[in-house]
């Protein structure tokens, strides 16, 4: 048989064609874990506060508006989204924002050189003011592993 597909063993006459589909399920399957990374990244890419957030092992929440957060940075200084809030403007600020969405989720970021007490201390606050969602942000550990140290030097 010259320029086709010649039977094998299976049978007379029976002959292998040639597989013509792709398999997508690969593919579609990368695609949608890429785009939940992505819809889960951005809004934690939003606040422009500098903190060093302690590393954690849990799964990342998926939020699709903005959040809205409280961050403490290591001097203690708390802030509204980028904006510096004292003590006293915490609760009356918060109301405000939350009279238009009482049921969204305050996000509260805290150096992780800042002291215990201080995070215990917006987190009253935000129960004074009546929040009822409260969810504490931590970044993730980098995947990578750490390079290996160099070696201590002989005496």
């Amino acid at each position: 048989m010259a320029g086709g597909i010649r039977p094998i063993g299976r049978g007379r006459g029976q002959r292998y064609t040639p597989m013509a589909e792709i398999n997508m399920t690969p593919f579609i399957d990368v695609m949608l874990v890429l785009l939940i990374v992505f819809m889960v990244a951005a809004p934690l890419l939003t606040v422009g506060v500098p903190v060093d957030l302690p590393k954690t092992q849990a799964a990342s929440i998926n939020q699709q508006v903005e959040p809205l957060t409280i961050s403490v940075d290591q001097q203690g200084r708390i802030f509204l989204q980028e904006s510096e809030l004292r003590i006293d403007q915490v609760v009356p600020r918060l109301r405000a924002v939350l009279a238009e969405k009482p049921d969204q989720t305050v996000f509260v970021r805290g150096d992780r050189v800042i002291a215990y007490g201080r995070i215990m201390e917006v987190m009253g606050l935000l129960a004074a003011s009546g929040i009822q969602k409260v969810s504490l942000i931590a970044e993730l550990p980098d995947a990578r592993p750490a390079a290996p140290a160099a070696p201590a030097p002989r005496r």
